[in-house]
């Protein structure tokens, strides 16, 4: 069978579901027997995602190998449950990166290099690489952007070269918005027609409609799109607004997409894989029937754009609460309450008491810092638990320094430099960085092993004396202060395998039910069938603080 290659693009408005659209579909075709795999197309002249605002991109989701990534590689990585390596995404800017090195480097001969056909035909060998590393059978592409912008038009043509090249090999789907206004109070379909359109216009014509909206899409609006925009009624799938979107690949198989899919490319599909797709449609289900809710303060700084709450800042941990939630028949319930807020009204600390625990993600800067240290102190001393990631580690080391050591100054390095007792520090690799102002790309990133300390409660989450975690920070726990911390009870159940480095801090059960953090992020390793062990520690804490 040749390799098959099904491209994703968006219409009408961004955040319309490419990335999950993308992965349900790689999910139900992994389902059907085939080796699948898929690829993140960002418009950015951005190399990689590392240096982009949260509250613009939503969250960095950092590889193995340290790439910095966007969001819906996580997406890709939880569906699949594949590790993806930094071949799998792609940016403007590293496409054109490497079509300027190559020129630089004569390796197009002295010919004249042109925007087209050279960077499409680069897109083209890059998305050809992964498949061959990978030995995928199909390749599921996400264009970012919507279809109409400037951005994304090299990449379209690639996938129109593509097309030309191997017309039974390669697909198209648009997922497209369908507003329904509420003073008209009808569904409307003409801005996906002209979505359509304008992807023809790039020589484009989707083979399969995705079409988004509030309420499930009627067979009047569906004959209407199938006449004006060529294509077969049940090639156009309705997918309206779901509570979780694990209920998504199920959707689609009601409507036999896997299938369709089949018999657009010419593959022969196994039947599904009966097993896997019951586990699915159970993890599926806790969304919807847990037991009892746990109520979760998520304290942080990147939610807020405008009037508005972006929670895909802090996307991966949100999905790792989720899974350990379910796998304990509960339902989480997360409040996003500002740091910053904490600050400018300390009585409002009080509010956490009414929360099962609560969980600081990583950050960066000051901003919001002292509100942090007081959450971490209020969570400490009234028993709450509390699970702190990367930045929220450094927040709890500084803050036991400050109210249990007495050094009333401590900070980390990177919000005051002239602190007396700077408890967190630049890692000494990372100091020639900051002072030539290397900063893309260039921080503590991928996967490090570690060393677990027996009888600590990260000891006893994991069951195993030896991890490996992803990271991606520049600061660490000074070493000059780690005896004093731990002799004034911290303890560092985590280090690495030179000991130099701390990775993990928590108190002992017998003073705290769950107070511990992470230098690394365990987010990332979260899966739907396997929930990452420390935030399953801290939901079974949180499940025996509501019980208390």
């Amino acid at each position: 069978m040749n390799k098959k290659y099904i491209f994703v693009v968006g219409g009408v408005i961004s955040g319309v579901g490419k990335g999950i659209t993308a992965s349900s579909i790689a999910f139900i075709l992994k389902n059907r027997g085939l080796k699948v795999t898929a690829i993140k197309i960002d418009p950015y002249i951005n190399v990689d995602a590392g240096t982009m605002n949260p509250t613009e991109h939503g969250e960095v989701f950092v590889l193995n190998d340290g790439d910095e990534t966007d969001q819906d590689m996580g997406n890709y990585e939880r569906f699949l449950d594949i590790d993806l390596t930094r071949i799998s995404y792609m940016t403007t800017g590293r496409v054109y990166q490497t079509v300027i090195d190559k020129e630089r480097n004569l390796e197009y001969k002295g010919k004249n290099v042109e925007v087209v056909p050279d960077i499409p035909l680069e897109v083209i060998r890059r998305i050809k690489t992964v498949q061959q590393d990978s030995s995928a059978e199909v390749v599921i592409i996400e264009i970012g952007g919507t279809v109409g912008e400037y951005q994304n038009m090299l990449f379209l043509e690639a996938a129109r070269m593509m097309k030309l090249e191997s017309p039974r090999d390669v697909s198209f789907v648009m997922v497209s918005y369908l507003p329904t206004p509420a003073k008209i109070g009808e569904m409307k379909t003409k801005p996906t027609q002209f979505a359509v359109r304008t992807l023809n216009a790039s020589g484009i014509q989707p083979d399969v409609l995705i079409t988004r909206g509030s309420t499930a899409l009627d067979n009047k609006r569906k004959e209407k799109l199938s006449l004006l925009c060529n294509l077969l009624p049940d090639r156009i799938i309705s997918a309206s607004d779901v509570d979780s979107i694990y209920d998504i690949p199920i959707n689609f198989e009601k409507e036999k997409l896997s299938d369709k899919f089949c018999e657009l490319l010419g593959m022969t599909c196994k039947l599904p894989d009966r097993q896997a797709w019951n586990k699915w449609k159970k993890f599926a289900s806790h969304a919807h029937n847990g037991k009892d809710v746990v109520k979760i303060a998520m304290i942080g700084k990147y939610f807020e754009t405008g009037d508005f709450i972006l929670s895909d800042s802090y996307l991966s941990v949100i999905e790792a609460l989720k899974f350990s939630s379910y796998a304990q028949n509960r339902k989480p319930m997360f409040s996003w309450l500002s740091s910053e807020n904490f600050e400018k009204h300390p009585e409002k600390i009080k509010e956490l008491r009414k929360y099962d625990g609560v969980v600081v993600p990583g950050g960066f800067g000051k901003r919001g810092v002292e509100g942090n240290l007081q959450v971490v102190e209020f969570a400490r001393k009234n028993k709450i638990p509390y699970l702190g990631l990367c930045y929220g580690m450094q927040m709890m080391v500084i803050e036991y320094a400050r109210n249990v050591l007495g050094l009333k100054g401590a900070n980390t390095r990177e919000v005051n430099p002239r602190a007396k007792d700077i408890v967190i520090d630049v890692m000494e690799s990372q100091k020639e960085n900051l002072i030539n102002k290397r900063y893309g790309g260039s921080m503590r990133l991928g996967a490090y092993p570690a060393k677990l300390k027996e009888g600590t409660i990260a000891r006893a989450s994991y069951g195993k004396k030896e991890i490996s975690e992803r990271h991606r920070h520049r600061y660490e726990v000074n070493p000059a202060y780690i005896k004093d911390l731990e002799k004034n009870g911290l303890v560092f159940s985590g280090y690495s395998p030179s000991g130099e480095l701390m990775e993990i801090a928590e108190l002992p059960k017998s003073q705290h039910p769950f107070f511990l953090g992470t230098q690394f992020h365990p987010e990332f390793l979260a899966r739907p069938m396997s929930p990452h062990p420390l935030f399953t520690a801290f939901i079974q804490a949180c499940i025996g603080n509501k019980k208390k």
